[in-house]
């Protein structure tokens, strides 16, 4: 089961910073401007071999004179609710905050592991400046440096060491089906229409469903874990803060399911935050079936699931190969498709091309259409194809140049897988390697 690590703080003390060393990678905005992280990250990491998510929270407001109430409280109570380890972030140059106090009063009084991150510390001359952040009664800071790294790979030991271990305790012998989307979409009205009783407390109140629910599914000749994700409460009126919540909710069930039923509400349309969770599915190479439900309440003619299939297939280019359903969850209007569909995606990830078939076929393409010319007039040569035995599609194309394999030529390439074996509702990676 997938671990959560939350960065908490408040504005300018280099949260983004370490998210980024976190990441490896500079994925957030970072500005000296307070309140620059306006929209929330999350991300991949490892340390000593152990993966986590990691949580960048942010969205304050610029400007303003009450930052504390409106913003760090929310931020911090989705942390604590969330997180597994909370790391708190202050800024070593500008001392001790009274906001640092404020969030350190909220951070004691629950139980879980909270980490002290004393930042901005750049030479070791500059630790003793960590000493006065032990009034904040977290223990021992650590003086680490975002920007440079400095500090942090303690820091990240500690980390490591404090995550729960593997606590799995579901059959992993059974696919796991996860029921995905943005609150208010119809989830618990879906599974409630599966399993043919209200299991589930159904409401149009967003943010009801408070915790993931597991459910085995074992009828109609299939078996497998049915995972209900609504996974939200009310905690606030701003909506963006419930939908934050909805992503951190989600994480955990998308890394850990096979496919991924991906729920719209045909009244809304495919909005940007349906867009963010079928990225999350798509980078965490699970299978996809989208359903837009409440589609009786939509004004039709003949055309128009056809055009409202094209419109959402042209925002998730260039993955666009899965299925879209259209549902009343209410009236029971293909349910049970959805559940097929879900199934055939599963089998579709689980598929295994013999070595042979997949030589005879793609080197016969690539004969055909073959790559373009790389630098300096040199040509590339794709001699074999294999497919490794993962838990997701992995194609390994073994070739002479393959950093010189044009993106455009690897898109070119996964069509043609695609177009000669079913792998719909399945993200493909494609790996060129030196033979």
């Amino acid at each position: 089961m997938s671990n959560i690590v939350a960065i908490v703080g408040r504005p300018n003390v280099g949260k983004s910073t370490l998210f980024n060393r976190m990441l490896k990678q500079r994925q957030a905005i970072v500005e000296e401007t307070s309140g620059v992280t306006r929209d929330r990250h999350y991300g991949k990491s490892d340390w000593n071999g152990k993966e986590f998510t990691v949580i960048d929270t942010g969205g304050y407001v610029i400007g303003s004179d009450d930052i504390f109430e409106e913003e760090i409280r929310k931020q911090v109570d989705l942390a604590i609710d969330e997180a597994d380890v909370i790391i708190f972030v202050v800024n070593g140059r500008d001392g001790l905050h009274v906001l640092d106090e404020d969030v350190a009063i909220i951070l004691r009084q629950q139980k879980k592991p909270v980490l002290l991150a004393v930042n901005k510390i750049d030479e070791p001359n500059k630790e003793a400046l960590t000493s006065e952040f032990y009034a904040l009664g977290l223990g021992d800071p650590y003086p680490i440096s975002a920007m440079t790294g400095g500090g942090t790979g303690d820091l990240l030991d500690k980390v490591c060491e404090l995550l729960p271990s593997d606590t799995t305790d579901f059959d992993t012998s059974l696919p796991r089906f996860t029921v995905v989307g943005r609150p208010n979409v119809g989830k618990s009205s879906l599974i409630n229409a599966f399993l043919g009783t209200d299991r589930h407390i159904v409401t149009n109140i967003a943010g009801t469903t408070r915790d993931t629910n597991d459910t085995r599914y074992n009828a109609f000749g299939m078996d497998f874990m049915l995972v209900d994700t609504a996974g939200l409460r009310k905690k606030s009126k701003v909506e963006e803060d419930i939908e934050f919540y909805s992503v951190m909710r989600s994480i955990r069930a998308i890394e850990n399911c096979d496919v991924a039923i991906l729920m719209i509400d045909a009244q809304n349309g495919f909005e940007a935050q349906d867009m963010n969770i079928l990225r999350l599915i798509e980078k965490n190479r699970k299978g996809l079936v989208v359903v837009v439900n409440k589609w009786d309440l939509i004004e039709k003619d003949s055309n128009t699931h056809v055009a409202y299939e094209q419109a959402i297939r042209a925002k998730t280019a260039p993955f666009t190969d899965y299925p879209i359903i259209f549902t009343s969850a209410i009236n029971k209007q293909r349910i049970y498709k959805v559940l097929e569909t879900a199934h055939q995606v599963y089998e579709n990830r689980e598929r295994r091309i013999p070595v042979r078939e997949l030589n005879d076929v793609m080197l016969e393409v690539i004969g055909s259409v073959p790559p373009p010319a790389a630098s300096r007039g040199r040509y590339i040569k794709i001699k074999y194809i294999t497919q490794l035995k993962s838990v997701f599609p992995q194609f390994i194309f073994f070739c002479n140049l393959p950093k010189d394999v044009k993106e455009s030529y690897e898109r070119f390439l996964e069509n043609k897988i695609r177009e000669h074996w079913s792998f719909t509702g399945v993200p493909i990676q494609m790996i060129f390697k030196e033979k």
